[in-house]
């Protein structure tokens, strides 16, 4: 039964939509991915720098950024810490990883398919700790406060002492009996951690014990069937100044009060990819390959880029005048930030880029499924 579940669900995220095979972009029916039109480049873009980890299929793995330091995992237990794209170390983990890096200056941390949570110090790749989790680790561990926040498979939340590795406190709360599985890292600020879970709900807990503060509902399940009804946050809630925003897959995207979960507005678009926010506007990639700029303030639309259709987009990221896209066919869309027009297109080794653009000072980063890195400069 939980084959067919996990079947069903990976379908649903190609998909996006309760019909399969018809929408599955590599099926061979029904609408295709769309091909790629030439562009009048308005910006010059170039791979800076590039590096090779190893493959991550089945798993997305995540590379964290930390300064001028990059850290990245594979599959195979391969982990490695590059400065200015110059490898400084890398390390073997005794068993196959299953999902990308949280870290902050001192550690780095990594999860399992069996629920290790495995922390390395950021200086030589040295084991500091492990710790167990109650089910597999798929999300990036967040570290951070002196905290590492593990969300494991069944949704549970727990945090371990960066130090030693002892267990501060753990969060759980009832989940339907279908929802997706999810790889976003829990997100923590301040005295916050914010997750989002299954059934379309933002919480925000309590760093110090786990003890919830708030509880938003992004999105509601609608629907006849509990395929129909799943409305999962599957991707990592973005925050600037009071502001705090979501989106959930069958739902919309919601954005809050910080402090109070206060509902500022919503807006109904469906994303398993994720969103990014910038001090005008909210992006965010919709489950038919369209990229939406939405008014931070109202949620009303600014542009929206649809030349992109099934090619099952990464959550895009704004960094100056730009907004960096990634697909299934490996290609960076570069887009403008004022009205989503295409400024650039970076072909990366032709694998799927899977996580979402990360930032790396003024240049962007991505990580293919293959196990390509590349730091990507864009004018």
């Amino acid at each position: 039964m939980n084959k067919v579940l996990t079947a069903a669900l990976l379908s649903v995220l190609l998909a996006g939509c309760s019909t399969f095979e018809s929408l599955n972009p590599f099926a061979s029916s029904g609408p295709k991915m769309a091909e790629l039109q030439p562009i009048q480049a308005t910006a010059q873009a170039r791979v800076v720098w590039q590096e090779s980890v190893g493959k991550g299929d089945p798993y997305t793995f995540v590379p964290a950024v930390v300064g001028s330091s990059v850290y990245v995992a594979a599959r195979d237990g391969t982990i490695a810490r590059l400065d200015d794209g110059r490898p400084v170390w890398r390390i073997k983990a005794e068993q196959p990883l299953s999902g990308g890096v949280g870290a902050d200056e001192r550690a780095l941390a990594v999860g399992t398919a069996k629920g290790d949570l495995l922390v390395f110090a950021t200086a030589d790749g040295t084991l500091l700790w492990q710790a167990k989790a109650s089910s597999e680790i798929l999300a990036p561990p967040a570290v951070s406060g002196g905290l590492v926040v593990v969300r494991s498979g069944d949704h549970h939340v727990a945090a371990y002492d960066v130090r030693d590795g002892t267990r501060k406190w753990i969060y759980q709360r009832p989940t339907p009996a279908l929802s997706v599985r999810v790889t976003a890292a829990p997100l923590v600020v301040d005295k916050y951690v914010f997750v989002g879970f299954p059934g379309g709900k933002l919480i925000a807990v309590n760093a110090d014990n786990g003890a919830p503060l708030w509880e938003g509902t992004v999105a509601l399940p609608k629907g006849a069937t509990e395929l129909d009804r799943i409305a999962d946050i599957s991707s990592v809630p973005v925050i600037d100044g009071r502001m705090i925003c979501a989106v959930a897959f069958q739902g919309r995207v919601s954005c809050f009060d910080l402090g109070s979960g206060t509902l500022a507005w919503g807006r109904e678009i469906s994303s398993a990819a994720g969103l990014s926010i910038d001090s005008r506007h909210v992006y965010v990639s919709d489950d038919q390959g369209a990229v939406h700029a939405l008014d931070r303030t109202t949620g009303a639309s600014a542009w929206k880029q649809d030349k992109l259709f099934l090619r099952r987009l990464t959550a895009p990221l704004a960094s100056g005048d730009l907004v960096a896209v990634g697909d299934a066919q490996g290609v960076v869309h570069l887009l403008s930030r004022s009205d989503g027009s295409f400024a650039a297109r970076v072909s990366t080794d032709g694998s799927p880029v899977l996580a979402p653009p990360q930032r790396l000072g003024s240049n962007f980063l991505v990580q293919t499924r293959n196990g390509g890195v590349f730091a990507i400069e864009a004018q």
